[in-house]
């Protein structure tokens, strides 16, 4: 079992914002990196660490963190098995998966285990940090490229429906933004409305479009535009 963090900083836990994770890696310096970038900000506590799968299952048993950060290719129970395991028993914590796979089979396991995140390891600290903290808010977080393959991937669940869709004015502009990457905090930002407001639009849209997460509202976005352009 890894080193127990908990004790230094059982004192911070109750301070605002604070966000309080397990990491899991079979690799002791990528454990040792990763915490060295969460020390960046005071706010992101790691209180705990597994070099496998079944020890982050363990750790979040233990912990009930607020986030649990996974590679993929771990020994015992890979990241992706231990995903599923941890949104099935601890649905309140949430998974980011933290790997050097960039293919769609391992991106579309691990979202189908439940994963609210997938990052790739070339990440920087400023990202990896902001990612952690949408996280915490309830977005889904993807990688750039991994968004890019997504977009690739996915096709709307609703597509052989041919019933038309109303999409409000304000809604629109809210899945234009979306589609441009940004997280309902800085949509709320830039429309002056609440991320509330922001989140509820958002669950409209999706259940308008017959899509089930960022990924796919991007995807739908982007062939709409493809479409408009051939016409």
């Amino acid at each position: 079992m890894g080193m127990l963090y908990s004790d230094k900083f059982m004192n911070n836990f109750d301070e605002k914002g604070d966000i309080r994770i397990i990491i899991a890696d079979d690799h002791e310096v990528v454990r040792v990196g990763l915490r060295r970038l969460m020390s960046l900000d005071k706010s992101i506590i790691v209180i705990d660490e597994a070099q496998n799968g079944e020890e982050a299952v363990e750790l979040v048993r233990i912990h009930k963190p607020d986030i649990a950060l996974l590679d993929i290719l771990m020994p015992k129970v890979n990241g992706i098995e231990a995903t599923e395991m941890i949104k099935q028993n601890y649905p309140d914590v949430f998974v980011v998966i933290l790997t050097a796979f960039e293919d769609s089979v391992h991106i579309e396991s691990a979202m189908s285990a439940g994963a609210d995140g997938y990052l790739t390891k070339d990440i920087s600290a400023k990202d990896l940090v902001a990612s952690l903290r949408n996280v915490k808010c309830g977005e889904r977080v993807f990688s750039k490229n991994i968004l890019n393959l997504l977009n690739k991937k996915f096709v709307p669940y609703h597509e052989s429906d041919s019933s038309p869709v109303l999409i409000s004015r304000r809604e629109q502009e809210i899945l234009n933004l979306v589609s441009s990457g940004l997280t309902s905090p800085e949509i709320a930002d830039k429309l002056f409305i609440s991320v509330r407001t922001v989140q509820s639009h958002r669950s409209n849209i999706m259940q308008k479009l017959g899509v089930k997460n960022t990924a796919e509202l991007v995807r739908y976005v982007y062939e709409r535009n493809e479409e408009e352009k051939i016409n």
